[in-house]
């Protein structure tokens, strides 16, 4: 099984949060052609977080913006001058997880809840536990709000494809191309969807990718490259 990592996550940011796509898509155009698929990146999450934070309570906010500190704390072997680290991932991964999950517990049912399931998914993922990557990600699909559920979604839909179930991962594309959010939007599922038809089924990744590369958005011109790598009709 094809593993998703952390990396993966960070770097697709496939997900459109209001005022940030354009930013992103401007600067990382390589990186999400590379790793397009999951759309669901962790700093989307912080920036969202920190959009409705203050509408929302104080304790939630500070105990998942420490989990999100611990989360971002850098590893390193030899110790750094003013800065806190893990000594190995293992150790860090494990604080981690306890945060989250003692968050997701106490908090349950809250949007910070949410985000913390999000995180242990993205966590479990990165080591390799997929089967408990998809129950995180599940978790948060039923039960957050329709935004951050799109986001999971996205993940989900990439295990799916990665472990061979590529009929669920691309029902659960088309769905997010039929109900679109703030944070993933109906060009953004096209688009992951594309990338994963491409070499099954070229010509309906071909007619995905028709209408956003000739479109005006954001992301007009990943859709214009993928298309261009396409082989010939």
């Amino acid at each position: 099984m094809a593993r998703i990592t952390r990396k993966e996550l960070k770097s697709d940011k496939f997900a459109q949060e209001v005022g940030l796509t354009v930013t992103f898509f401007e600067e990382h155009q390589k990186d999400v052609v590379r790793y397009g698929g999951i759309g669901v990146a962790v700093l989307v999450l912080i920036g969202g977080f920190f959009v409705y934070q203050k509408h929302e309570h104080a304790a939630r906010q500070e105990a998942l913006a420490q989990a999100i500190r611990i989360q971002e704390t850098p590893v390193a072997t030899v110790a750094v001058s003013g800065q806190s680290t893990f000594p190995t991932q293992d150790v860090k991964d494990q604080v981690a997880i306890k945060t989250f999950s003692d968050l997701a517990s106490k908090y349950s049912g809250s949007d910070e809840a949410e985000i913390a399931e999000y995180y242990l998914g993205c966590i479990h993922s990165d080591q390799g536990k997929m089967a408990d990557a998809e129950k995180n990600f599940q978790n948060v699909a039923n039960h957050a709000n329709k935004n951050y559920a799109s986001l999971a979604k996205m993940a989900l839909a990439e295990i799916y494809f990665s472990d061979g179930r590529v009929d669920q991962g691309e029902k659960t594309l088309r769905d997010l191309m039929a109900n679109p959010t703030i944070f993933v939007s109906k060009e953004q599922a096209a688009i992951s969807l594309a990338k994963h038809l491409t070499g099954r089924n070229n010509a309906e990744a071909r007619k995905l990718l028709a209408p956003i590369k000739d479109g005006k958005s954001p992301i007009a011109a990943i859709a214009q490259t993928m298309s261009a790598q396409l082989p010939p009709q």
